[in-house]
């Protein structure tokens, strides 16, 4: 029984579903046939089906495979590769802290050495 796949909210979807039909559109501009590049990717038809319909039970793996067949795989490549918010939390935990004023320790009266004479 295959798992269920993980829920998608709205926006993700809709941008699942703009990628989808930006391949499909790259597909039709390059004049190819969607058996042909479901044979080229090494896919099913329905599995390129579900890509250019921006179907989140693909496989990451599947999309990958029609980019390249398409040329696009490169595009992969800017994918998460400007970490806004990630640097800025780096950038936040790299501050040096406040200067705290030292507290200073009591003075307790210790033996010089227990073994000598006063």
């Amino acid at each position: 029984m295959p798992s269920k796949p993980p829920v998608v909210f709205p926006q993700e979807q809709r941008l699942l579903s703009q990628l989808g039909e930006r391949l499909k559109l790259a597909r039709m501009r390059r004049k190819l046939s969607n058996a042909v590049v479901a044979q080229r990717a090494g896919i099913s038809r329905t599995s390129l089906y579900k890509v250019e319909a921006g179907d989140p039970g693909a496989t990451m793996g599947t999309y990958l495979r029609v980019m390249a067949v398409l040329g696009l795989e490169g595009d992969l490549n800017g994918l998460a590769a400007d970490d806004k918010v990630g640097r800025k939390l780096q950038d936040l935990a790299l501050e040096a802290p406040a200067a705290r004023p030292r507290r200073r320790r009591a003075e307790t009266s210790k033996p010089v050495n227990p073994g000598s004479a006063p």
